[in-house]
């Protein structure tokens, strides 16, 4: 690593940094599928899918996303390989396209991981109130559960990252395994009414109605798309992981294309363990969860119907526990270069942690779980809803983005690089994101149901404009009147040798015989309180 001369234009700036080597390969595997919930992607996604998209050809939107996300993951870890970023996305665009449009994404993208906790703690309440009545008898308020769920996540996350790694590791085991359980069942007994639907999961039908009178091809890929928010969570935990430039890109690849394939065969197992007419019946019916719960209870047992329940709650804790994780890692990412309070960017200094972010981001998420309640609003049908799809609609853009980003950066700095990982791939990764986009503006109203007649549901577009606005906007200032500052966005990047944060400034990323300019970096023990 080269430091700057004593002229440099970055002043020396202390960072305190995250708690390194704390994560290995699984852990950030498991903190990146949490995100994705998929005990709550596949009961909440797939029967709308079914009712609603391509009927009983849903299995097979799938498989298209798993491809493209793919491709996606390909140019996404070639960019992880040489910027090791916890800002991930705004420190990908700060290096690939420059600081103004970094600056642009990483407010979005803050915003975004943001608005998912909260929207996690809504379903998780509403999981949760509705398990005490049927199982216990007793009628928890919803609210009482939100609050809860926010204190414990700020709880665990202001401790040692590894806590929650440990705590997401157990979740998402056992609701992987009930997924499973269910699924294996169906399988094994060769279906239901039906057999096991095959067709199910032919590509081809993936456009037909598939015994719906017509067909919404675009909500169902959508949908499809929407159950992986959070894989591309796994690069910003690089800062905390053992060799980050090799686990990184297996863990992401892992997280995507192995969820990918769980997906697309829980989601068929579900089908088939329906049959063709039932499986459209009860997801359009007053209960679309009855559609995992009834292949459950009959080729598993009722017992398993009882696990179900309560680990549809634990899941929804898990991804609100991850989302908290990354919002909170975006809000240290800016805060530690002054883009956000400084404040945020303080690190615990015994756990490493970035409890002063990850406080803020509690807060926060308390104020959102208020004024829905205040106003009387429904925790699935509003809160979780209405904000998943608030967030994904500027995160599919940020994505969108980075893929540009990722091409324009192997342009300028490393032709020499794989032709596919870092032309074919970004190009092919953006373009399916860009149509992803376009499904997702095309499919608004009916992925928001009820809550499409609500004003923060109009203001979506704008709140994403107004962020990537303001973000520009702050950028162009700090170019005029504080360079120093400016030079800094989105370029603190972890050393290569891994001994801490620096400073990269002649924006290659900080592989080895690039010159970086390191700030002076405190180790957590050394990060100050005050």
């Amino acid at each position: 690593m080269n430091r700057p001369a004593a002229d440099s234009a970055l002043p020396e700036h202390h960072v305190d940094r995250l708690k390194p080597n704390t994560l290995g390969l699984i852990d950030v595997v498991f903190m990146a599928v949490a995100t994705a919930a998929p005990i709550t992607a596949m009961s909440g996604n797939v029967p709308f899918s079914v009712g609603f998209g391509v009927g009983t050809g849903t299995p097979a939107t799938y498989i298209y996303a798993t491809v493209v996300l793919s491709v996606f993951a390909v140019g996404y870890v070639a960019m992880a390989r040489h910027v090791t970023s916890t800002g991930a996305f705004y420190g990908f665009i700060s290096h690939g396209l420059g600081r103004v449009a970094g600056l642009g994404a990483g407010y979005m993208v803050t915003f975004c991981y943001s608005v998912f906790e909260a929207a996690l703690v809504g379903i998780f309440a509403y999981f949760g109130n509705k398990v005490f009545i049927d199982q216990v008898g007793v009628d928890i308020p919803w609210p009482w559960f939100a609050f809860a769920c926010i204190a414990i996540n700020a709880a665990l996350a202001y401790f040692d990252i590894s806590l929650a790694a440990k705590v997401l590791s157990i979740f998402l085991i056992t609701e992987i395994a009930i997924l499973a359980v269910m699924a294996f069942a169906v399988l094994f007994h060769g279906g239901g009414p039906d057999g096991l639907m095959t067709d199910a999961i032919n590509p081809l039908n993936a456009f037909k109605p598939n015994g719906l009178a017509i067909a919404a091809p675009g909500l169902a890929m959508f949908i499809a798309f929407w159950s992986w928010t959070g894989f591309e969570s796994t690069v910003m935990y690089g800062e905390e992981s053992r060799n980050p430039r090799k686990i990184i890109p297996i863990a992401t690849l892992v997280a995507v294309t192995g969820v990918g394939l769980f997906y697309i065969f829980v989601s068929w197992m579900t089908v088939a363990g329906n049959g063709r007419a039932e499986s459209i019946a009860r997801a359009q019916g007053s209960n679309p969860l009855d559609m995992f719960f009834h292949p459950t209870e009959v080729f598993a047992g009722h017992w398993a119907v009882l696990i179900f329940q309560w680990l549809m709650m634990s899941g929804s804790f898990a991804c609100a526990l991850a989302f908290h994780n990354c919002a909170s890692r975006y809000g240290y990412a800016l805060g530690r270069e002054g883009l956000l309070p400084r404040v945020l960017g303080r690190t615990h200094r015994t756990h490493g942690s970035p409890f002063a972010a990850s406080f803020a981001q509690s807060a926060v998420a308390a104020v959102w779980i208020t004024g829905f309640w205040a106003f009387k609003k429904d925790p699935y049908l509003d809160i979780f809803v209405l904000l998943a799809v608030v967030g994904t609609f500027s995160l599919l853009i940020v994505q969108t983005i980075t893929m540009a980003a990722v091409f324009n950066y192997f342009r300028q700095h490393h032709p020499g690089e794989s032709v596919w990982r870092v032309r074919v791939a970004p190009v092919a990764g953006g373009l399916g994101m860009l149509a992803v986009v376009v499904l997702m503006i095309q499919n608004l109203d009916t992925a928001a149901g009820s809550a499409a007649q609500s004003l923060l549901f109009k203001l979506i577009p704008y709140i994403a404009v107004t962020l990537f606005s303001i973000g520009v906007v702050v950028a162009l200032y700090l170019r005029r009147t504080s360079p120093e500052k400016y030079q800094m966005i989105g370029r603190v990047v972890l050393a290569v040798d891994g001994t801490g944060p620096v400073y990269d400034t002649d924006g290659e990323g900080d592989g080895p015989g690039e010159a970086t300019a390191s700030p002076t970096a405190r180790s957590p023990e050394q990060a100050p309180l005050a």
